[in-house]
């Protein structure tokens, strides 16, 4: 697959995460809600290490800077 999620984007969802994970942890959420976040969180971690969002696919979005092509003289 063809990566669409760029730097910015990858570190905002493993920010998101982590606070997902903490807020676990301190047993600020707890049962319906909790399996929920950790089930987005691990979606976050998960679409933030392949560098791939599968909305982003379905709605052509993409924030992957644009790579320039090189060009030969």
């Amino acid at each position: 697959m063809k990566k669409n999620m760029g730097s910015a984007d990858k570190i905002i969802r493993l920010i998101i995460a982590a606070a997902i994970a903490v807020l676990f942890l301190i047993n600020v959420v707890s049962g319906v809600w909790a399996i929920l976040l950790l089930a987005v969180a691990g979606i976050f971690v998960l679409t933030s290490l392949v560098s791939v969002c599968p909305l982003y696919l379905v709605f052509g979005i993409s924030t992957c800077p644009i790579k320039k092509a090189k060009t030969t003289h």
